[in-house]
């Protein structure tokens, strides 16, 4: 009897050994996003941008000696903090080992601080843009690879000056990622001599928005900036602009830059213009054609930002040998700049191996990932022109 025992307790052991062996061979990543919401057309390419990444490295083998990643994903909502915050909730309760997300910067940061600071979860959010998530407390848990509305603001008034516009109306969608963008474009704006006639907050998700262009027109401007959602407020903004004959032309910041817009306005947006973050050159070639191979435009916005933001915790956590968010944390900054060899998307293989044989690497990425600060995105941004109903890129900045 007691061999009998000491055999059933061996097995048992061995069992609990192999299973935990092959947990600890799983690494698990959270994908929080607008799956419903004012940006819902932009979240499904970003989520798959992100899942490219983590089979990439499933498939390469080397990460933490032929670690298996999955994803599991959430609604954010995009606006709706209680619905983000659930959200992150059974994420964490679903043994998740970093949180690529939010996107929109409110739910961003109720997601911050009610579920990743009291859980010691990382965060890479693609395209939280907020610039008051730069002065957050976070525990070091914040990272993102989109930069703040702070230099978004600049390179919007730079825009508007070559194109020789004197004066804009400006209305933004009433929460934190509208107010600080509205406040980096009015008060870069102004730096260059520009005038704002005015700067009205607009609510989501109204069916008529007549007595908010009635505003805006009354002050008047040469051109009516929209900081808002391209698939609610402020595709209604729009509408609502043209059906009264107040302007013909709109400034577009990032909220607003996706293919879903100029099919929901039509040929009345041809000539409007704009910017959100996107890079030029090697990275963003080669991921666009991994994309496309996989079924699914690389060029969507915040999509290059998702698959940097999965392949930051995955080379972090090899860094680190762990996966553990206190100890890769330490990394993100490390494996994401100069010195080291550059790493571009395809590469995340070459990368781990690498890694594992103690060497630096600097990861390039789609976006041309460079992280300064507090985990900030140094950035570029894409320029667009809306012609003939697509989103035509003009230039970087």
């Amino acid at each position: 009897m007691k061999k009998m025992l000491l055999a059933s307790t061996a097995a048992a052991l061995v069992a609990t050994s192999a299973f935990a062996d092959a947990h600890a061979k799983e690494v698990k990543l959270g994908i929080e996003f607008g799956f419903t919401g004012p940006i819902e057309s932009l979240t499904g390419p970003m989520a798959a941008g992100a899942e490219l990444a983590m089979k990439e490295v499933t498939d390469s083998g080397m990460l933490l000696d032929g670690a298996t990643v999955t994803s599991t994903r959430a609604d954010s909502g995009c606006i709706d903090n209680g619905l983000a915050v659930s959200g992150g909730e059974r994420l964490i309760a679903e043994g998740i080992n970093g949180l690529i997300g939010a996107d929109c910067s409110g739910v961003t940061g109720a997601v911050l601080q009610n579920v990743a600071i009291p859980n010691g979860m990382v965060m890479i959010s693609p395209s939280a843009t907020s610039p008051g998530l730069t002065t957050m407390e976070d525990n070091g848990l914040f990272f993102r690879t989109s930069p703040s509305d702070a230099r978004e603001g600049e390179v919007m008034a730079e825009i508007l000056q070559e194109r020789g516009v004197k004066s804009i109306a400006l209305t933004y969608t009433n929460n934190d990622y509208g107010k600080g963008l509205a406040d980096a474009i009015e008060s870069s704006f102004k730096a260059l001599g520009g005038e704002v006639t005015i700067v009205a907050a607009h609510e989501d998700g109204k069916a008529d928005y007549s007595a908010e262009v009635g505003a805006l027109a009354s002050a008047g401007g040469d051109l009516l900036v929209v900081a808002g959602y391209l698939d609610q407020g402020g595709a209604g903004i729009i509408k609502s602009a043209l059906d009264a004959g107040a302007w013909d032309t709109f400034g577009l910041p990032g909220g607003m830059i996706g293919e879903n817009l100029p099919k929901t306005i039509g040929p009345d947006l041809d000539g409007s213009y704009g910017q959100i973050a996107g890079s030029q050159g090697n990275g963003i070639e080669a991921f666009t054609k991994m994309a496309a191979d996989a079924g699914f435009d690389g060029t969507s916005p915040y999509t290059p930002e998702s698959y940097d933001a999965a392949a930051l915790f995955l080379l972090a956590m090899q860094a680190a040998n762990s996966t553990d968010p206190a100890d890769y944390k330490e990394k993100i900054l490390e494996v994401a700049n100069a010195p080291g060899t550059e790493i571009f998307p395809g590469e995340l293989g070459k990368a781990l191996e690498l890694i594992k044989n103690g060497e630096d690497i600097d990861y390039v990425g789609a976006s041309a990932v460079e992280l300064i600060g507090p985990g900030e995105s140094a950035g570029t941004y894409r320029m667009i022109e809306v012609k003939d109903g697509v989103n035509e890129t003009i230039g970087y900045k």
